[in-house]
Order: structure tokens, then sequence, then C-alpha cells
């Protein structure tokens, strides 16, 4: 029952926190989810029970889902712990965790001169890719161009593009975000995988 209670604060507090994070009142709310106002007031205060049909509106009218409004608070440790994972030239760290909810996998990566670049090196996935460099520089190959990344400086491209990053002439610290289709050509694809 306590875990019940607490779920309906919860999922309470989200509605009134997302209305004011959008800046609307709760005549604007009510009206995007055809609701009155006093009924989501009581709905906001606790002094009316939610119903699955007033969810699914007030969901929609912040431009949420369902089950991000509901979803159970988790006790999980939110801190992640990255491991390093070795292959010549390059040493890669997950900065987040590997089933990520926003289909996103952020990885540090610290690629030295020795990560060659063959002929096969180049890859050509769906998508768009973004990493910025921490320190060193980074050379970014994109189809015909060679581009110098700069420590402070970062990339954002085509993954349609044939592509590869590595190390200009000292190691290179990048951090990159990296969607599904980029995650398995990078990170999975064995030896020299970075692109």
């Amino acid at each position: 029952m306590t875990q019940e209670v607490d779920l309906d604060s919860l999922i309470r507090q989200r509605i009134r926190s997302l209305r004011h994070a959008r800046g609307w009142s709760l005549d604007a709310l009510a009206a995007r989810a055809h609701l009155s106002p006093s009924s989501l007031s009581r709905i906001e205060t606790g002094h009316r029970r939610i119903s699955l049909d007033q969810l699914v509106p007030i969901a929609r009218a912040l431009d949420t889902t369902l089950d991000q409004l509901v979803e159970s608070p988790s006790d999980e440790d939110v801190v992640i712990r990255p491991q390093p994972t070795h292959t010549p030239g390059m040493t890669v760290w997950l900065l987040s965790r590997e089933a990520s909810v926003h289909g996103v996998t952020v990885a540090k990566m610290r690629i030295t001169p020795e990560l060659p670049l063959l002929p096969d090196s180049l890859k050509v996935h769906p998508g768009h890719e973004w990493f910025t460099v921490l320190s060193g520089t980074a050379r970014l190959h994109l189809g015909d161009r060679t581009i110098l990344v700069q420590a402070g400086d970062a990339a954002e491209f085509s993954t349609m593009t044939p592509h590869a990053f590595r190390a200009h002439e000292a190691p290179v610290e990048i951090l990159t975000v990296l969607d599904h289709n980029a995650e398995r050509v990078h990170l999975h694809g064995g030896e020299g995988a970075v692109s």
C-alpha cells in the first residue's frame, strides 16, 4: 500500500514539475489535456484519485509517454563505474549503461597513433555522430576530406559519409555519443573499429 501511495505521489509531482518546466499554468495544461483546471489542480494536489483516462491526455499534453509518467522509481545505483576495454591503439570506457533507455551510448575513447587507418577503416552506417576532443587532436577522415579537431572542439556529421577518426601525432581523448547503429559498428566491430 505504501509503495502505491509513494508512486501516486511521484506521478503527481512529475505532472506538476513537467508543467512548471514548460512554464504552463494549470489552465494551459488543462486546456491541452481537455480537463477542467479544477480537476487538474485536484489531481496535482492529491485531492482527486488519478485515473487512466486522465493520465493518457495529460501525458500526451506534456509531450511524454504514459510509461515515463508512471514508471516506478528505481533504487539502482546511479553511479556508473566504467571499466576500460583495450584493443591495439585504443581504450574505451563506456559511460552509459548498456540498456540505455534513450537509445544512445556515451563513451570516452583514448586513441593512440598506433591505431592504423586501413583501406577498410572508413565506415558507413545510418545516423549522425558527435564527438568532442578532451585532449590532443583528432584526425577526422570524412569522405575525401581530413579535418583536424582540436581539444575543446566538437564534430558532428552524417554517418552515411564514409568516416573514421584517429589520433593526430599524439594520443587523443574524445567523448562520443553513439546511437545503436554507431555502437555496433564502432564498439563491436573488432580491431580498428573506431571510425
